[in-house]
């Protein structure tokens, strides 16, 4: 059992990652779904800005009391995270809420902070990102049901729609957890595996949207998602220390080479049809799961 100040602490840690992650997620299925479905497009809009109302929320109870590790990992925001939002709208047409993005950079840690007195809203918190998280992952299963049966189309590959619903169940999974004072209880497989799992994805979507010409890039983006379908059929028979601390190393690789495509793209110099936001975003994906690694390997 986590105690009170444990439990609002990551409570703050986890919404202020994944609220981010959930409104991104609607970011890209607004901007990718086609004009002849404006019902989906305006849905899709509106569960994002309920995201925004909430996270907006979450960033101002979060200041003083999340972790200095946290905050370092660059998982909230990164350097690019706010140039990544402002070249995303403009090419897109669609408004993004930047002032989040500033009061995130202006939080602080501090380790005498008396957290204990926000038990009650870390909890109301949770329990209103699970509400909302619910009703995402239950559209995120419709446009792929409408996908798959070819009655709506959409230019994001359905396995990525598949790799959003897998992230918001997760999500869902640790909010669920949290409102009864713990965190999910997974063996280190479970959880590696379904972390390099998504580290696997992030690079064949990568290699995928990578223009042909960039051949250097892609073969790298090819290499990175063997490494990690690798160490996904190896998690069992290794030994705990070695499949973590591969883990670590393969993850630290694709971190880097995720921050130098963000840069690449703000700055027009790769070819793709990956807007920098998505960058950004897999990006923060990498940090938060090397914080969790190195949490493992202490």
């Amino acid at each position: 059992m986590l105690s009170r100040e444990e439990f609002v602490r990551v409570s703050l840690e986890i919404n202020l990652f994944f609220q981010r992650i959930m409104k991104e997620h609607l970011f890209f299925l607004e901007t990718n779904l086609q004009p002849v479905v404006p019902g989906y497009i305006t849905e899709a809009r509106g569960l994002r800005l309920s995201y925004d109302r909430l996270l907006s929320e979450t960033v101002y109870y979060s200041n003083g009391v999340i972790s200095e590790e946290a905050l370092k990992s660059n998982e909230i925001v990164t350097p690019y995270t706010l140039e990544a939002e402002e070249i995303s709208s403009n090419l897109t047409g669609r408004s993004i809420n930047t002032r989040i993005t500033r009061a995130e950079q202006g939080l602080v840690s501090n380790p005498n902070y008396n957290c204990g007195e926000w038990f009650n809203i870390a909890s109301y918190i949770n329990s209103r990102s699970l509400s909302l998280v619910t009703e995402t992952i239950g559209f995120k299963k419709r446009l792929l049901s409408l996908v798959n049966s070819c009655r709506i189309f959409i230019s994001l590959y359905p396995e990525m729609l598949k790799h959003l619903i897998q992230e918001a169940e997760y999500y869902s999974e640790i909010l669920n957890s949290l409102q009864k004072g713990s965190l999910p209880r997974k063996t280190l497989c479970e959880e590696l595996n379904f972390w390099n799992y998504i580290m696997r994805e992030h690079a064949q979507f990568i290699d995928g949207m990578l223009d042909p010409s960039e051949a250097a890039l892609k073969e790298t983006a090819e290499t990175a998602a063997k490494k990690f379908e690798k160490l996904v059929e190896e998690c069992i028979k290794a030994a705990e220390s070695k499949i973590k601390q591969d883990s670590l190393r393969a993850t630290e690789e694709i971190k880097n080479y995720k921050a130098a495509a963000t840069m690449g793209l703000i700055k027009c110099e790769i070819k793709s049809i990956i807007p920098p936001l998505l960058a950004d975003h897999v990006l923060r994906e990498a940090n938060h799961y090397l914080r969790l690694l190195r949490m493992l390997n202490k």
